[in-house]
């Protein structure tokens, strides 16, 4: 029998859905600079579809509630159903005190299945750790959301300096070479979490 036929055609795989979570809410953030930059190592790649949280746009009070108010609700109305659609996330996080945003740990708390398997990668930012700690946390509080961190991050050591005023970085080679790397697993991951899905439910 010939075989030398029989390759079935690669059918390409619909865009991922990546949601990428800006976790600063202060007046005079650098993160939009930041969230610009990362769109554009974006912007050439056909195997994501981006849709921007931005929890400076989210009025989400500190206190849970098991029976949020209508307010409440309005304002989840605007990120929930970005999550759940989601393929994959890329969060994009400072570092606070050796730690990460209120803000992102309560959009994190107020959601648990939206998360669970699907990878999350991470753009970090900060002084001298470039919010490394910020993202270590992070690993520990995604893994209870039974989410796949990736090892490789994008991290900038006082990014003020790095980025002229119009927000192109001053040398960039390294930091899109992060960039590449982690949207290259985030695919991978993305795509294999996906799949795997769509043949066995996660938790059946």
């Amino acid at each position: 029998m010939d075989l030398t036929n029989s390759t079935q055609p690669v059918v390409p795989s619909a865009p991922l859905s990546l949601a990428l979570v800006v976790a600063s809410d202060r007046e005079g953030r650098f993160a939009p600079v930041l969230a610009d930059w990362f769109l554009s190592r974006l912007a050439g790649r056909e195997d994501f579809a981006v849709t921007v949280v931005d929890l400076a746009a989210v009025d989400l009070p500190t206190s849970l509630s098991y029976d949020p108010s209508p307010a409440v609700r309005a304002e989840l109305a605007k990120v929930t159903p970005v999550l759940e659609a989601a393929d994959a996330f890329v969060v994009l996080t400072p570092e606070y005190n050796h730690s990460f945003p209120a803000s992102l740990k309560n959009l994190i708390d107020r959601h648990y299945t939206e998360w669970q398997a699907k990878p999350v990668g991470f753009v970090s930012y900060g002084g001298l750790s470039g919010g490394l700690r910020a993202v270590e946390q992070l690993r520990q509080v995604f893994a209870e959301m039974h989410a796949v961190t990736l090892r490789d991050t994008v991290s900038f050591h006082h990014p003020h300096g790095q980025f002229d005023e119009d927000g192109r970085h001053r040398d960039p080679a390294a930091a899109e070479g992060a960039a590449k790397t982690l949207l290259d697993q985030l695919a991978w991951w993305g795509h294999a979490l996906r799949d795997a899905k769509s043949v066995r439910p996660y938790g059946a």
